[in-house]
């Protein structure tokens, strides 16, 4: 399902939003039975409180609640509740500004999203004319991207394993031009990616790692994705959490539905995705704890746990990035759950050493209403990945800081000044406004719109 607006010229009928401020304006300029109608039904303007309004044939109109500024601060997407309108095209009426239009606009596209793969579920029916200003073309690529990273993440392993991901890929990179290339399998001992292949030889389903190249002119900026399609610890095999590891290729995802983003609007830069594809299963050929793997770029890492696999197929995939001279570099990975502990499900954490960089994405997060937050590359905590044995572990035992030495580990595979790391959750997971439980991609949008300063677009 692709979102869309309503078109501009069909008959729509007012959607009044008001907070609990202009309330009792609101109520006085009304009839009196539509007064006493809202009155009656108790209606006091709280954040997506929706009212339908009577008239002669039906629904004449409706109002919605936008609650106070301390509501909406808490209530992310509040008028994504109006997708429940009675179908047919409507339009916003009401003193919002330029940021609350965007919001709104962007939050009823992201509300139609349906997983509807394995049930069908009924589309929502109501349409949103494009509220006046709003950059419609723009707010369409973000949910269009946002879409596929969520239909991605949602899809059960048996279905988006290594091979279904590669397609999905290759049909991106066909569908806007682009050129991509596979490499899989005993190819990537051959050109040497031994991390990804040691944590994906287990798999009936091969390792590989993917490569798109869109864009002949501008700037560069290069995306790596990890796509670990199901983690089940390895020999370290989770005794919790495995639930929920389909959503391990989130990081694929996210980049991907961020390329879309990109393509779609025809940005004027050269753009390179990378996203290396395992799954992380048991066999006799598994990986092995205490195994010392030579990487890409030529760092040993011992193997203190085979559940950290994701930091150690991005190693080799940042390696390859780095090989080829790029002027912003970006990696997306469901890394920690040090990450989740300190931040929750709904915060992105982020690291940056380029302070530019951090200032554009903060500013574009606001703008697109996605939160990061921005956590250190402490660099003196280095010593805490360095086993003695190898050059860095994969696991420290320490017990502090999860997200950051992780964080510290990739950094040594990216050298690179304007390297930014993601260590996302990929998933809500309890249904929200625009944000169904499931599936969700997080911090794209912040990139998207940083990007003009970050490369001087």
């Amino acid at each position: 399902m692709v979102p869309a607006f309503a078109d501009a010229d069909a008959v729509s009928r007012p959607l009044y939003v008001v907070g609990v401020d202009g309330l009792a304006a609101f109520l006085s300029a009304q009839p009196e039975s539509v007064r006493a109608w809202l009155t009656a039904s108790g209606f006091a303007a709280a954040l997506g409180d929706l009212r339908l309004i009577p008239g002669g044939d039906g629904v004449a109109a409706a109002v919605i609640g936008y609650g106070t500024p301390a509501t909406r601060a808490r209530g992310r997407f509040g008028l994504a509740k109006a997708t429940a309108l009675p179908a047919g095209a409507w339009h916003l009426v009401g003193d919002l500004t330029p940021a609350q239009r965007d919001e709104a606009a962007l939050g009823w596209l992201l509300a139609q999203y349906r997983f509807d793969r394995y049930r069908k579920s009924p589309a929502a029916e109501a349409t949103l004319v494009l509220p006046e200003g709003c950059d419609g073309p723009r707010l369409l690529a973000m949910a269009a991207g946002e879409y596929l990273t969520r239909d991605l993440i949602n899809t059960p392993a048996q279905d988006m394993g290594p091979d279904e991901l590669e397609a999905a890929f290759t049909a991106l990179a066909t569908r806007f031009g682009a050129r991509s290339k596979v490499v899989k399998g005993a190819a990537l001992l051959e050109q040497n990616f031994p991390m990804i292949h040691a944590v994906g030889r287990a798999s009936p389903r091969e390792p590989r790692l993917l490569e798109m190249h869109w864009g002949n002119v501008g700037p560069s900026l290069t995306l790596v994705g990890k796509g670990v399609c199901f983690d089940t610890g390895g020999l370290n095999i989770k005794t919790s959490g495995m639930t929920l590891m389909k959503k391990d290729m989130g990081g694929a995802a996210t980049v991907m539905g961020l390329a879309q983003m990109i393509m779609q609007l025809g940005l004027p830069l050269r753009l390179r995705v990378i996203v290396a594809v395992v799954e992380n299963v048991i066999a006799g050929n598994a990986l092995k704890p205490k195994d010392i793997l030579t990487s890409r770029k030529g760092l040993t890492v011992e193997v203190n746990d085979t559940d950290a696999e994701g930091r150690l197929v991005l190693g080799d995939a940042l390696a390859l990035a780095t090989e080829t001279p790029t002027d912003v570099l970006i990696s997306m990975a469901t890394l920690t759950g040090a990450a989740r502990t300190a931040l929750g499900p709904d915060l992105a954490p982020y690291y940056t050493d380029d302070s530019t960089m951090a200032q554009a994405l903060e500013q574009g997060a606001t703008a697109t209403f996605d939160p990061v937050w921005r956590l250190p590359f402490h660099t003196p905590y280095e010593p805490i990945i360095e086993p003695g044995i190898a050059d860095l572990d994969n696991a420290p035992g320490w017990g502090f800081a999860g997200s950051v030495t992780a964080a510290l580990f990739l950094r040594r595979f990216a050298d690179h000044p304007r390297y930014m790391h993601f260590d996302i959750y990929g998933h809500t997971p309890a249904d929200a406004p625009a944000r169904p439980k499931g599936g969700v991609g997080q911090g794209a949008r912040a990139i998207l719109a940083g990007l003009p300063t970050m490369l001087g677009l």
